[in-house]
């Protein structure tokens, strides 16, 4: 069985119950916007993202989930399919997941506005319904990867990052989207309780380690979707690359920063940058701080009792490092 499919046999039940009640969040009574949200729904990628919320409530609430846990979810998913609409119309992206971009199907007015769509459904969903406070948690996570995203492109224009700020660019850009999921789980069966800030801190240290994950395949042999040294070639500053610079000689340092401004393009530098970062240990650093958040995200777990939904966790947790893409 593949790995992912052990972690939802726990929460097999909600996630299909889930399909039915994301489809109709995304109901309208325009035929175009129900074209393009047929399309969407079919073409969804692991649902990474819902199953961290019901695998926490469950984890939580004794095997059971709310009303609210299902909004929640739906929430989430909204805005995360949302953001990732918006982000193909600013990457120019004409593909997402294998099949055809929204933007490069329909053009970039229809995307932003399908964007705006599925991000005014899921405010609406929450407001409708009162729960006020996952509108609140939802809300910071946009504010958060908004302001992520900024930070990296600010920072690419200088390439002085340090590695600090790389950890706050990763943190608001994707690990606070995995913190939201699983406080909202929390939240969904046990509002205003301490568990709802312990379940954000677990996602948090989930999202560190998944975007460290994906980092290091830029530097990496598999077959991913996504050639190496693109991160190099669109000048993002990731880990290895960091560490690097910052434990290398100035003369091997101006030659990097070198590569990276002006030769980004050029095949057989990148491969140069790739090789370089390779053998003065920026892998095997990233790799050692991407373990460090995957043990203390499963530390957070230790304390709570044996069940199914918390091993369907920790392997989410071990899957998250391991994954090949």
């Amino acid at each position: 069985m593949k790995i992912t499919e052990q972690i939802k046999q726990p929460i097999a039940y909600e996630m299909e119950l889930f399909e039915q009640k994301f489809r109709l969040s995304m109901a309208s009574k325009v035929a175009l916007l129900n074209r393009i949200t047929h399309y969407i729904v079919n073409r969804k990628g692991k649902q990474m993202r819902p199953m961290f919320v019901f695998l926490v409530s469950k984890m939580l609430n004794n095997g059971e989930v709310s009303e609210r846990t299902y909004r929640g979810a739906s929430v989430i998913e909204l805005i995360h399919t949302a953001t990732l609409v918006h982000d193909d119309v600013v990457d120019d992206s004409n593909r997402r997941r294998g099949f055809f971009s929204i933007n490069a199907l329909w053009k970039n007015k229809i995307a932003v506005l399908i964007g705006d769509y599925l991000l005014s459904k899921g405010l609406l969903l929450s407001i409708d319904n009162n729960d006020f406070d996952l509108l609140k948690i939802i809300s910071v996570a946009v504010r958060e990867m908004s302001e992520g995203e900024l930070l990296q492109i600010e920072k690419a224009r200088q390439l002085d990052i340090t590695e600090e700020v790389y950890y706050e660019i990763i943190r608001q850009k994707t690990a606070t989207l995995i913190a939201a999921c699983c406080s909202l789980g929390a939240a969904s069966v046990k509002p205003n309780s301490a568990e709802v800030e312990t379940m954000r801190k677990f996602g948090e240290l989930i999202g560190m380690a998944f975007q460290i994950k994906d980092d290091l395949f830029d530097y990496g042999e598999e077959k991913i979707g996504k050639p190496t040294g693109i991160d190099i070639k669109e000048q993002k500053m990731t880990l290895p690359l960091i560490y690097v610079l910052n434990n290398c000689s100035k003369k091997e340092k101006s030659w990097l920063i070198n590569s990276v401004k002006k030769h980004n393009k050029d095949k057989k530098r990148v491969k140069e940058v790739i090789a370089f970062v390779k053998s003065n240990g920026g892998l095997d650093y990233a790799i050692s701080k991407m373990k460090n958040f995957q043990q203390e995200a499963i530390k957070l777990l230790n304390n709570y009792p044996e069940s199914p939904y918390k091993s369907s966790l920790e392997l989410m947790v071990n899957y998250v490092i391991d994954r090949k893409k």
